[in-house]
């Protein structure tokens, strides 16, 4: 699934920002907490230092001495906290302690000439202090929360503006597409990168509608000198077909020949169809096994030479939605294709489950060909056992079932046959008229 340009840049500037703000309110929590660690240990250190300078001036002023501590206990407040014994135990300096769910720090120093045996412990209670603190770095956290939200909304607004001329160049592209000829005025987008970006499309739209002209001129070309001779034969035949002197395998051939032509015509009209960017629609109701039939007829000499069956099993009431054309060179195609192939044995048409199954006794192709028959030019026999031919007639077959959305699958073993499968709408078993 596609995301718009405009969602893409948006997500990346939000992210980016997002990001850079985390990463700045973590730095500044971080550092925040060890500037507090550090001011608590300034403090307790120029108290102690204060105390125990009016201690020793002034031994009167010690508090009590607490025998169960073997030291004097006091406190920076008023409040009176009970130390837990384990705490005598712990060498001089600045200790951190929990005291009924509070952090305590405790300062322990030496007293006078008596060294260990008199000690004194100081007591700090920084937890309002602390509460405050976190109080602000959580307010920190949640100004940062607030931020990214803000910057998710800026960035799908600044985004827009960034991709607006974008979005309006692929209207404009669209409008080309459907018929506008002017080209798209590079002076309308201040970005110089779209500024190129319009003048190579510019460039390519017009090398593409020179061949487009081109390719016109020539299929009306070609539709002109095709359908000259073409008509001279079908006339002439139609003369001559009226002469009684012209009997038994004469007359079989001059209507070969009226066949061959009339086949030539409906190639001609099928393939500048084809050449026509609307033809995929010119689709009606056609009896498949009349179709088969017909596709039938001008291999009907092959087909008695080689002593080939030809089966058509396939009801009369199918009519499948198609282009009538297109279908016949098709099957022209594939006949041809399956006659050249088979020495002997039969060729057969059946439907099932909307697939047309051409099927034949041939020597089949080798399975590292299978997947390249239908490439232009492409022919799986040897050089030396090669049957005639050029190799684009299943290329034609692939690109007509491409052009009207027809499944083309092809399987075959070496040997043994082909088999062709074409998918085909069923209209109806009776026909259009029912």
């Amino acid at each position: 699934m596609r995301n718009s340009l405009r969602f893409k840049v948006a997500l990346f500037f939000s992210v980016l920002t997002i990001a850079l703000l985390l990463a700045q309110a973590l730095g500044v929590r971080a550092l925040a907490e060890a500037q507090e660690e550090k001011l608590i240990a300034a403090l307790i250190r120029d108290d102690m230092a204060s105390v125990l300078k009016s201690y020793e001036a002034n031994p009167s002023l010690l508090p009590p001495f607490d025998v169960r501590m073997n030291g004097y206990v006091s406190g920076a407040d008023q409040r009176a906290i009970t130390l837990p014994a384990t705490v005598g135990n712990l060498p001089a300096g600045t200790r951190e302690i929990i005291i009924d769910g509070r952090e305590i720090h405790v300062a322990i120093a030496s007293l006078g000439a008596a060294g260990r045996y008199q000690r004194l412990y100081r007591v700090y209670d920084f937890n309002i202090y602390e509460k405050h603190f976190k109080e602000v770095v959580n307010a920190l956290m949640a100004g940062t929360g607030l931020f990214a939200l803000l910057t998710i909304w800026l960035s799908f607004g600044l985004s827009g503006l960034l991709v607006r001329q974008v979005a309006g160049l692929a209207r404009q592209v669209k409008t080309l597409r459907l018929g506008e000829s002017a080209p798209i005025q590079p002076g309308k987008y201040d970005e110089t990168e779209l500024a190129g970006l319009v003048e190579a499309f510019n460039d390519y739209h017009r090398r593409m509608a020179e061949m487009m002209a081109r390719e016109k001129a020539f299929t009306g070309n070609v539709s002109h000198e095709l359908r000259t001779p073409l008509t001279t034969i079908k006339t002439s035949c139609e003369l001559l077909d009226q002469d009684a002197a012209i009997v038994g395998k004469s007359r079989a051939r001059l209507q070969q020949i009226e066949r061959a032509a009339d086949t030539m015509r409906e190639l001609a009209d099928a393939l500048l169809t084809l050449a026509r960017e609307d033809s995929a629609r010119d689709v009606e109701p056609v009896a498949m096994a009349s179709m088969i039939e017909t596709a039938l007829l001008p291999f009907a000499d092959r087909l008695a030479q080689k002593g080939l069956d030809a089966a058509v099993d396939v009801d009369r009431e199918i009519w499948v939605m198609a282009n009538r054309s297109a279908l016949a060179i098709v099957l022209s195609n594939l006949v041809d294709n399956a006659v050249r192939h088979t020495e002997r044995g039969r060729v057969q048409f059946r439907y099932a489950d909307g697939w047309l199954h051409i099927e034949d006794t041939g020597v089949g192709i080798p399975a590292h060909a299978l997947a390249r028959v239908f490439d232009r030019f492409y022919q799986a026999g040897a050089p030396r056992t090669a049957t005639p031919g050029v190799g684009i007639g299943l290329s034609i077959v692939n690109k007509i079932c491409e052009r009207y959305g027809w499944g083309v699958e092809m399987d075959s073993e070496a040997g043994k046959g082909t088999r062709v499968s074409i998918r085909l709408e069923v209209v109806n078993r009776r026909g259009p008229g029912s």
